[in-house]
């Protein structure tokens, strides 16, 4: 193939489909003919244009898509009927949810809190009722789901609750499908030509205003302001992910994990249930709502409080492809900041800050492929984080933090339906463009963010004015390659490797069975030292990890005999990057280095295209 020009793009949205390359026993040599087949378009599609002016052009959604206007209630509270949508501004006298407790718990003082005022928009949800002193309960959220899904008015629209999994204390995770396809099985979905969002909620059980807000976004898409977006899209909300942290108020699962570092790895079912959703769906778009610590580290390290309402973070991991980076900013992030900043909301980019007290770097989301952030972007989607200012808040300005993450979350839907058929032009391309990189070139194995520094702002705890602080700020937006190697054409896990095999393939990395013994050229590791040491992000040690194995290696090309029932896992697929973060020994997020992968010998990097026999395979 020749190089394609920088702004090219290959093949057809639908063709972006993943499908098995080899199966049926077919040799490695008759897969290479059909991978030339599949790449043979390549350059027939331009990429479409990128706006020239984002501020005029990007921000406005079609005339179809109604915009939400202030002080329109949106639900009422659950059993209500509802025969439109009703207007009815906040009255300033109104009561502040829960004062009483909300003032005894404050973190700071009532200059500070003048910074948040009540949005004039009043949403209602279970756990926003006045009287409430605790957010929707788990049972609460199934029932407002079911509700929106048998109220949905006869037409066009369907709403399903789905059954995702249980958690380990056997709650449902439950999830809300709406499309107007003919019916809600994936098969009906692909058949109906629109792109799929897949919103999520509340993976961490301390952070309540996700669930609140995604249940009022699953009604509005159900049958208010929202439901004109189904013409364009499905959608999928997933209001909360970690029921079990959610009752008890905990960040973790109930074994004490950190799901949003585990989505990779997969070791726990709240995980693996978001990781069959992206997998059978295949979201164009996949958002994860969060909240940020407004006091906390913050007041301890620089005696300050957090000043904006939302923080924002795309993708930013080893090998994400450029062009959905560059659909993720000026598609989404842009768009974003400016429907938040006509609610009168603040955002700035995501950041965090260590748990060590004198610590004082301010960093972004990390480059490790292990957050739903990173991992669901290796999966060539769009991935978003959205995060508003909460922890430790309790039920202090509930009703602003629902409104941020509403405003957020819609300007992402109309984003994608505005786009959708770039969208799936570009994914199209990048994994056209992903698998036809297979044995060439370098990949990179491991990257870090670039230390810099900026002038932040934050608020004065005493009088809630503006203080601006020079700080050292670690930027995810510029990743520095820490390691890289030669791109292989696949990897060969030894049979014993069966769970790392298991959690591949729920991931959607296609993994094939030999079925005859063969011999191939390839990469063993010689391992040059060894440490257990713990796994850590840019907040510090992940919760609930063992002590990863942090190794050295060196790659040692030498011809190895495969034999049969052993597996191969081929990089001429779209999912190749994901492969590579999951299956390169050396980094603290792979497979082996967290024990999913036992014996240093039980795989290699396979260097040349290998002529091998494969069993059937329906995967």
């Amino acid at each position: 193939m020749t190089q394609r020009p920088a702004l090219s793009i290959s093949a057809t949205a639908h063709a972006a489909r993943s499908t098995p390359l080899i199966a049926r026993r077919t040799p490695w040599r008759s897969s290479l003919a059909l991978l030339a087949v599949l790449l043979s378009a390549c350059a027939s599609t331009p990429l479409p244009p990128w706006p020239g002016t984002p501020a005029t052009t990007r921000a406005r959604a079609p005339d179809s898509v109604p915009r939400v206007q202030r002080g329109t209630v949106v639900p009422p509270p659950l059993g209500q009927p509802r025969e439109n949508v009703v207007v009815t501004p906040l009255q300033p006298s109104a009561p502040a949810l829960a004062a009483a407790d909300a003032a005894s718990a404050a973190p700071y003082g009532p200059a500070v809190a003048a910074r948040f005022a009540e949005p004039a928009t009043q949403y209602s949800t279970p756990g926003l009722a006045p009287e409430r002193r605790s957010f929707t309960t788990n049972a609460e959220v199934g029932q407002w789901l079911r509700e929106v899904a048998s109220a949905t008015p006869r037409g066009s629209t369907t709403a399903s609750v789905l059954s995702l999994g249980t958690s380990q204390h056997g709650e449902p995770i439950l999830g809300l499908l709406l499309t107007h396809a003919k019916g809600t099985d994936v098969a009906s979905l692909e058949a109906n030509g629109r792109s799929t969002v897949v919103l999520i909620g509340q993976q961490h059980g301390d952070e309540p205003a996700s669930s609140e807000a995604l249940l009022v976004v699953a009604r509005e898409l159900a049958q208010g302001l929202l439901e004109p977006l189904l013409d364009r899209l499905n959608v999928v909300v997933i209001p909360r992910a970690n029921p079990d942290g959610a009752a008890s108020g905990n960040r973790t699962t109930a074994n004490g994990v950190d799901m949003n570092r585990d989505h990779l790895l997969l070791q726990t079912p709240e995980a693996r249930a978001l990781a069959r959703v992206v997998r059978d769906y295949r979201p164009i778009v996949v958002l994860d709502a969060h909240e940020f610590t407004a006091a906390g580290r913050y007041l301890q390290k620089f005696n300050a409080i957090q000043r904006y309402d939302a923080l924002l973070q795309y993708t930013t991991t080893a090998n994400y492809p450029e062009f959905l980076t560059k659909a993720s900013l000026e598609w989404f992030h842009q768009p974003m900041l400016g429907a938040l900043q006509s609610q009168g909301l603040s955002s700035d980019w995501y950041y965090t800050t260590s748990t060590q007290p004198d610590d004082r770097r301010i960093s972004m989301g990390g480059a490790q492929p292990d957050t739903g952030r990173n991992v669901n972007g290796l999966k060539n989607s769009v991935s978003l984080l959205v995060e508003t200012r909460g922890v430790g808040l309790g039920r202090m300005h509930i009703q602003r933090r629902v409104h941020t993450q509403v405003t957020a979350i819609t300007s992402a839907l109309r984003s994608t339906a505005e786009r959708a058929a770039n969208l799936e032009q570009v994914r199209s391309f990048v994994v056209r463009d992903t698998a036809s990189k297979a044995c060439k070139g370098q990949v990179v194995v491991e990257a870090q963010a670039t230390p810099t520094q900026r002038e932040l702002t934050m608020l004065d705890p005493e009088t809630g004015a503006d203080r601006t602080l020079k700080v050292d700020w670690n930027s995810s937006l510029t990743l520095q390659p820490v390691k890289t190697r030669a791109r292989p054409c696949g990897y060969w896990l030894a049979a014993s490797a069966t769970m790392a095999v298991e959690r591949l393939q729920l991931l959607g990395v296609q993994v094939l069975r030999i079925a005859e013994p063969g011999g191939v050229l390839a990469d063993t590791y010689s391992e040059t030292a060894r440490e257990t040491t713990e796994r850590a992000d840019v907040r510090g040690t992940v919760a609930g990890s063992d002590g990863t194995i942090r190794i050295q290696v060196t790659p040692v090309r030498r011809a190895i005999d495969v034999p049969a029932g052993s597996f191969y896992v081929p990089l001429n697929q779209g999912l190749a990057n994901l492969a590579v973060a999951a299956l390169e020994p050396d980094t603290q997020s792979s497979f082996f280095a967290n024990r999913l992968i036992d014996d240093l010998a039980s795989t290699a990097r396979v260097m040349t295209v290998p002529s091998l026999v494969f069993e059937d395979s329906d995967e």
